[in-house]
């Protein structure tokens, strides 16, 4: 029952949002050389609206999760921005960092030439509104992706095939959130209208080449196209399936 909750939960937080970080129709016409790295909580409506954006502008990550009450990062980020505050946002490529998620986001489209752009008045504020109740959403009174727990860190970051709006990606990402256990996150946004729709349905009915560029990759790597997909370079697992990773995760890095 608790599984059947989690993914409901998590289908009506995406619904409150109207599925924004879904594709990636528009990319940005330029990636940076290093990876963005972005100090963020996974239930925070502010960090949210960052992590839609990085998937409709087709941006990998580097994510430093930073739950309340977490240590791991917390610091780094008070080190590398002056305060506590989340998002912040660093770019090694050009040596910013910043917060407030309407300015990172008007950044990474002008600095890596994205048409998308920061929502400004009603809609801004709408956005923050729906954002926030997709956070509600997550389990009332126990929110998934706010609160740290005891974990043993690994070594090297992990990595995660997802983009925003996928359910049973949300629940992966709240696990590493939780843990704070860093990953780069592989945005692998829909890149065309016959992407939507579960696997399935575009590998029966559509029979259409899959095209994008994280998605190419990972039919390239896992032999097919599914989210969350998770690598550890610490153990050499590769996986899907959102419940099978939550216990590896649970397994390998809860205490």
């Amino acid at each position: 029952m608790s599984r059947f909750i989690d993914v409901n939960t998590s289908l009506l937080g995406s619904s409150l949002r109207g599925w924004r970080g879904t594709v990636a129709f528009r990319p940005a016409r330029r990636q940076p050389e290093k990876l963005l790295e972005l100090f963020e909580y996974e239930a925070s409506p502010y960090c949210r609206l960052v992590r839609e954006a990085l998937t409709e502008m087709d941006l990998d990550t580097l994510i430093y999760p930073c739950p309340r009450g977490g240590t791991r990062f917390r610091g780094e980020a008070q080190a590398r921005g002056g305060k506590q505050r989340f998002p912040l946002l660093v770019d090694p490529n050009t040596g910013i960092a910043m917060f407030e998620s309407a300015d990172i986001i008007a950044y990474l489209a002008d600095t890596y030439e994205a048409p998308a752009r920061a929502a400004k008045g009603v809609r801004r504020a709408l956005h923050v509104l729906t954002s926030s109740l997709a956070t509600a959403a997550r389990a009332p009174g126990n929110v998934r992706g706010l609160r740290a727990r005891p974990s043993h860190a690994p070594a090297k970051p992990l990595e995660l095939y997802s983009f925003e709006s996928s359910p049973f990606s949300r629940l992966v990402r709240e696990v590493l959130c939780e843990l704070e256990i860093p990953y780069v996150l592989r945005n692998a946004g829909k890149a065309r209208w016959a992407d939507m729709g579960p696997p399935w349905l575009r590998e029966r009915i559509w029979r259409t080449p899959v095209e994008g560029r994280n998605r190419t990759k990972l039919l390239e790597r896992a032999g097919r196209v599914q989210f969350p997909y998770l690598v550890d370079p610490n153990t050499g697992v590769e996986m899907f399936e959102s419940a099978k990773i939550i216990a590896y995760l649970e397994r390998k890095y809860g205490a």
